[in-house]
């Protein structure tokens, strides 16, 4: 098949892939270059490395919608180039533009998406952190077929995944990935050969997953002992679980979670010993802090941060 494929960041890395094997890939469409990392240089979009290293054209447009009172030129000519290319069918994971309706039926089979969760489960932008930090025990990627709503459209193929007990986002994410890369090509063999079927999803079994910020990372010691525990799994390595210490912020990156009765407010040191770490009341219960962060520091266990650092018994995190 013809296709044109809009991605951006390495989720969309193995369906391209696997799209570069097995069918012709025209064009691949992906964010702007921006700014990163300390010295803020531009830098390309791991979608754009792989679609270069493959010798496919690359095409990166702020936006593709035509806007009232703007000057939609470049939308415009990118629009009239896209259905120049006549591509049978526009392939999307993770592209993070929205595409406007008359880019959703410019090919004669439309647009279909790669989406990491069960829909109708996890619309939106994070559903891989969702999964983890609502003690999923299971979730998938579903192949669906474009709409103008945010995950809406009819679903063509779902496959499960297991989620393990301590798995974390990043190993979860490269496994959906690659099982993205998989049910995308099974899904444009039953599309190319007409025996596809689109299933309407239920929206009253929907639920959405927003992109992420910075502060959602910041854990709640009320809160139950097992949602911090996937709070930290589901944030981990971005944006970074973290709690405050007399005004300071420290990364929480492990945890054990216990039983534990001892009448103290949520968020209270009840054992600060350099041998055996940090124990911290939560909500119902406690958990024995295995490994955290200082700003500006390294990663280390809680025993290591204890020693030469007073963090006294009774003292709270907030």
């Amino acid at each position: 098949m013809k296709i044109i494929y809009m991605g951006t960041p390495e989720f969309a890395v193995p369906p391209l892939r696997q799209l570069l094997l097995h069918h012709d890939v025209v064009a691949v469409l992906t964010q702007p270059d921006r700014p990163a990392g300390r010295g803020h240089k531009l830098q390309m979009s791991p979608v754009k490395a792989l679609a270069l290293e493959a010798g496919v054209e690359v095409l990166q447009p702020e936006t593709l919608r035509i806007k009232k009172n703007a000057d939609n030129t470049n939308a415009k000519k990118i629009r009239d180039y896209l259905a120049s290319l006549d591509a049978d069918i526009f392939v999307v994971a993770a592209y993070g533009l929205i595409l406007p309706k008359a880019v959703l039926t410019m090919p004669r089979l439309g647009c279909v998406n790669i989406h990491a969760s069960l829909l109708p489960k996890y619309r939106g932008a994070a559903p891989i952190h969702a999964a983890i930090l609502q003690g999923e025990t299971v979730t998938g990627i579903t192949i669906m077929q474009m709409d103008e709503g945010i995950d809406t459209g009819d679903m063509i193929l779902q496959r499960q995944l297991d989620i393990a007990p301590d798995e974390r986002t990043p190993s979860l994410h490269d496994r959906m990935a690659a099982l993205g890369g998989e049910c995308i090509i099974q899904a444009l063999v039953m599309i190319e050969a007409g025996a596809a079927t689109y299933m309407p999803q239920d929206d009253a079994g929907s639920s959405y997953a927003p992109m992420i910020h910075k502060a959602d990372g910041k854990i709640d010691w009320g809160w139950p002992t097992a949602r911090i525990v996937n709070l930290i799994r589901a944030f981990d390595p971005w944006p970074g679980p973290f709690t405050l210490y007399n005004g300071s912020a420290i990364k929480i990156w492990q945890v054990e979670g216990i039983d534990h009765t001892q009448d103290a407010p949520p968020g209270t040191i009840l054992v600060a010993d350099p041998a055996k770490g940090l124990l911290v009341r939560t909500g119902d219960g406690a958990v024995w802090v295995k490994e955290l962060q200082a700003a500006g520091s390294k990663k280390m266990t809680a025993a290591d941060y204890l020693r030469g650092r007073s963090m006294g018994v009774g003292e709270r995190l907030a």
